[in-house]
């Protein structure tokens, strides 16, 4: 992908990568994906989506670019998920040192370590928060244990996690899960209560690593798993605006974003999404 692609139809004034609040660095890396192959396409994807959004949010009353949103250039060391991880962290470092908000964007889930990885080494008091339809808790698959099914088996050696909206796992995976930490997609759409829940687990800082097949597949088909009986936008806002208003929100990540050329209306959401969580962390 291009670097000259931007995140959102945005001034160029707040796209000044010295003054920019928010840096979203693509990273577009499919090395592990083991079924529907296309996630290193996500990024330029969603970047393309994003400049067709409207740009004032209704429900905040806010236009949250004018904190000033930066695209870096894609990653491009690919090789192999350890170099890709390493570049990842690399890249997201020095902006952490200089206090800016990341968020990546991919590529498949296994993108996600290096962020992760970056942020528990400069923040205390941190949990990742997953949202995602698989549990990633495989410690190696196929050979590698930075496989996308092992992306939450490397990010709790680091600091710990709570999982929202599981409903795919292997039998390995359960039997190495917390169950206190994890709350399946069956539960999240049957109890009122369930974000509260999601909070109590969380401490001060928090990591948002977000798989973009937690969102059921009638309305986020373009996955490289998809996974029936996911949440729906509502569901997935409602969780967002919660942690961000009672949690500092240090990072996240939006992942698995698996393009159809013939259907773009879900490289719309996952922009719309990410303009979404920045406008809830920022909207004060």
């Amino acid at each position: 992908m291009a670097g000259s692609v931007h995140y959102g139809d945005i001034p160029e004034e707040f796209r000044d990568p010295h003054t920019a609040r928010v840096v979203i660095l693509p990273v577009p890396y499919d090395g592990t994906s083991t079924w529907i192959k296309g996630a290193d396409k996500g990024p330029e994807a969603l970047l393309t989506a994003s400049a067709n959004m409207e740009l004032y949010d209704i429900e905040c009353d806010s236009q949250v670019y004018q904190v000033g949103i930066f695209t870096d250039a894609p990653i491009t060391d690919l090789a192999s998920p350890q170099s890709m991880l390493d570049a990842v962290c690399g890249r997201v470092e020095p902006y952490l040192a200089n206090d800016r908000f990341i968020g990546v964007i991919g590529g498949e889930h296994s993108v996600s370590i290096g962020a992760i990885r970056a942020h528990a080494n400069h923040y205390e008091d941190l949990t990742v928060l997953q949202l995602d339809a698989h549990s990633d808790l495989r410690d190696e698959y196929e050979g590698s244990r930075y496989n996308h099914a092992c992306v939450m088996a490397r990010a709790r050696e680091l600091c710990p996690i709570v999982q929202v909206g599981i409903r795919s796992m292997c039998e390995e995976e359960k039997d190495g899960m917390d169950p206190r930490r994890v709350l399946v997609s069956d539960t999240a759409q049957q109890r009122h209560d369930w974000p509260e829940k999601v909070l109590s687990l969380l401490t001060a800082r928090v990591y948002l690593t977000l798989d973009l097949d937690v969102f059921d597949p009638a309305i986020m088909p373009s996955t490289g798993t998809p996974e029936p009986g996911g949440l729906g936008w509502h569901e997935v806002l409602r969780i967002l605006k919660l942690v961000i208003d009672q949690r500092e929100l240090v990072g996240f990540d939006v992942v698995e974003l698996c393009p159809n050329p013939d259907n773009p209306a879900p490289d719309f959401l996952a922009a719309k999404l990410v303009y979404k969580i920045l406008t809830y962390k920022f909207k004060r």
